[in-house]
């Protein structure tokens, strides 16, 4: 419900309210797994899970102290939940990396707003006489060609 209320705010703001409201919840979270770690066998499925929680929580107390970042990806989470579906039929794991490989760029650009189609089209004509040191000048975001992108 934090997230839903702050949406669309200055990430002043958001970093703020995560701080008042956000932090006293996670606070009781890591200590209801500290304790429940200590009533489970370290072997058990459960302790791993809860192991794995806590050696990545400095990463998900990221997004308390900064308010750009977003605690969930929606536009991505989408993309990876229909590649999931059609990565079934892919055939070979092979097929399924290279299925990956193309749908990871075209997804990227079309997260940056830009046309897919005519960015590869402008990559595959330019990439050959490009210096491989300034192959970061192809990446969606900072691609300019002369028109269509």
């Amino acid at each position: 419900m934090i997230e839903a209320d702050i949406r669309g705010k200055p990430p002043d703001e958001r970093r703020q309210i995560r701080q008042a409201c956000a932090r006293p919840l996670l606070d009781d979270r890591k200590r209801w797994l500290r304790t429940k770690l200590d009533t489970l066998s370290r072997k058990s499925d459960t302790a791993a899970a809860i192991l794995y929680a806590l050696k990545l929580w400095p990463a998900l107390l990221r997004y308390y102290d900064d308010g750009a970042i977003e605690i969930d990806n929606p536009a991505a989470e989408g993309c990876v939940a229909i590649g999931r579906r059609n990565y079934l039929f892919a055939g070979p794991d092979s097929g399924g990396e290279r299925s990956a490989a193309i749908y990871s760029p075209i997804g990227t650009a079309r997260l940056n707003g830009v046309d897919p189609e005519a960015w590869l089209r402008h990559v595959l004509t330019h990439i050959a006489d490009h210096p491989v040191t300034r192959v970061d000048e192809f990446l969606p975001w900072n691609c300019n060609p002369p028109a269509g992108l």
